[in-house]
């Protein structure tokens, strides 16, 4: 169950460990017992996350407003990169007609290949 903060008028904040369908409810004041609202008081705990994680949402945080440029991904991903380097040196599954026309004979007919 999570830990949702909640704020009464005359004791101040609090927090309780409520289950995750009674987010919306009020909760009792564990001091004076009066009804008080839930609040975003703090910033959910990033930091206590492990490292891999932390990455991963700073890349799917920048990769919305501002994603990596080539040059950018260009030295990151060298040309020996088992991702997106040798692509030159890979055989293509496409078989080339006279006119130039290709198809793709071990493929799937409904696949697009890239």
């Amino acid at each position: 169950m999570p830990t949702y903060e909640y704020l009464c008028d005359s004791c101040g904040e609090f927090s309780a460990i409520r289950p995750m369908s009674e987010y919306r409810s009020a909760h009792a004041c564990p001091t004076c017992g009066a009804s008080a609202p839930r609040v975003l008081g703090t910033a959910p705990a990033i930091a206590g996350m492990p490292a891999e994680a932390r990455t991963a949402h700073a890349m799917n945080e920048r990769s919305t407003h501002a994603p990596a440029t080539s040059g950018e991904y260009k030295a990151k991903h060298g040309s020996g990169c088992g991702c997106c380097g040798g692509v030159a040196n890979r055989r293509s599954s496409a078989a080339t007609a006279a006119d130039g026309s290709k198809s793709f004979p071990a493929k799937r007919p409904w696949m697009i290949s890239h």
